[in-house]
């Protein structure tokens, strides 16, 4: 998901986005513990989708205040 997309979400909907992302990464990482992924890249990759959301949720946070 790019930086573009991320901003368009309302704040809400980007909460509930970033708790399914979370949710799908640790299973990943279970699952890659368990036998290994095919691409193991996945996980990084995921992992910093996570902080974009995350990043983005806090500007507004700051913006608002």
């Amino acid at each position: 998901m790019k930086i573009a997309e991320i901003r368009d979400l309302a704040t809400p909907e980007l909460k509930e986005r970033i708790e399914a992302e979370v949710k799908a990464y640790e299973q990943k990482k279970i699952n890659h513990s368990i036998s290994p992924l095919d691409s193991p890249a996945v996980i990084t990759r995921s992992r910093r989708e996570i902080a974009r959301m995350k990043t983005e949720l806090r500007r507004r946070e700051l913006q608002i205040k």
